[in-house]
Parts: structure tokens; C-alpha cells; sequence
């Protein structure tokens, strides 16, 4: 067989193989979360999310937003090594990022089954 059938079977596959993959995916919301960091951040923001009283007390300082909590939750650092807790039913993650202004901060959220709570904020 020549190169140029070949090459013509090649394209003509690839583009079928396209339209599937295309097919598939278009319209999903699909995520690859393959990594633990990006794993327990989607779960916490897929969940519905509470504050308690001492992160709500902290949010009226007004050094802090909720704009922030969001940032953090999509954009920051799970700390492993503190995290993954029990606390009755659910589980404490440490998460380390930044303000807006630039300001890093550490969230303490409780990840229960159905639900998440940011317990505390605290400044670097």
C-alpha cells in the first residue's frame, strides 16, 4: 500500500476518533481531578457550604471577603500534613492561600458527608 492510502486511512480515522471524543465530552461538565489537592478542593466546593459563628465573626473584620474564601477554595494549597482530621463525622483540610490584597491566609474547613464548614481564618 502507499504512503499517501496510508496517510488518507490515518486522517480519515483521526477525524472520525475526533468527532467521537468531541461527542462525548460536549456538554458534560467534566473534570480531571486526578491529584489530591484538586480532588478535596472540588469536593469542598461542590458541597453546600456553612460558616460557623467564630469564621462569621471574622468575616464582619472586613480585613477578609467571601471572594476570598472562594478564591482560596478553587486556587489554594491543601496541607496535607495537618489536614484529613476526624472531627465526628467529618474531616478538618487546612487550606493555605491568598487575599486579594495579597494577604495569605489559612482556612480550616470541616468536610462532613453532606455539607462543608469553614470553622476558622486565620492570617499569616
Amino acid at each position: 500500500m502507499k504512503f499517501a492510502h496510508r496517510f488518507a486511512y490515518y486522517l480519515l480515522g483521526l477525524i472520525m476518533g475526533s468527532f467521537v471524543v468531541a461527542a462525548i465530552f460536549s456538554g458534560k461538565d467534566t473534570r480531571c481531578n486526578y491529584f489530591p489537592n484538586a480532588r478535596v478542593l472540588n469536593d469542598l466546593r461542590n458541597k453546600p457550604f456553612h460558616y460557623s459563628e467564630k469564621a462569621s465573626q471574622i468575616l464582619n473584620d472586613k480585613w477578609i471577603d467571601t471572594i476570598d474564601i472562594k478564591n482560596t477554595l478553587q486556587y489554594g494549597d491543601v496541607d496535607f500534613d495537618n489536614s484529613n482530621i476526624k472531627v465526628g463525622s467529618g474531616k478538618i483540610y487546612i487550606i493555605e492561600g491568598k487575599t486579594t490584597k495579597n494577604q495569605e491566609i489559612i482556612l480550616k474547613v470541616i468536610n462532613y458527608p453532606e455539607k462543608a464548614v469553614l470553622d476558622d481564618i486565620i492570617k499569616k
